[in-house]
C-alpha cells in the first residue's frame, strides 16, 4: 500500500481478525512499522488502512524516523 508516496506491507494476522500488521518499505529503519486493531468489526477498509499509515506517518519523527 502506498500513502503519500510511503509505501507499506500490510498484513491481517489470520489468527488474530481485525488485527494489522504495518512494515514501512520506504521508511529510513528497516523493519520498522507499527500495529493496529478494529475493535467490533471484522476487518478495515482501504480507507481506513490508508488512514492509520497517515496518522503513523505524522507521528513520526523526521530526524530518527521512529515515533518519539
Amino acid at each position: 500500500m502506498t500513502v503519500d508516496g510511503e509505501r507499506f506491507d500490510v498484513a491481517e494476522r489470520p489468527d488474530e481478525p481485525g488485527t494489522y500488521d504495518f512494515t514501512w518499505v520506504t521508511g529510513p529503519n528497516p523493519g520498522y512499522g507499527f500495529t493496529t486493531r478494529v475493535h467490533g468489526a471484522d476487518s478495515l477498509s482501504t480507507q481506513q488502512l490508508e488512514d492509520s499509515a497517515r496518522e503513523f506517518l505524522g507521528q513520526v519523527d523526521p530526524g530518527t524516523g521512529h515515533i518519539e
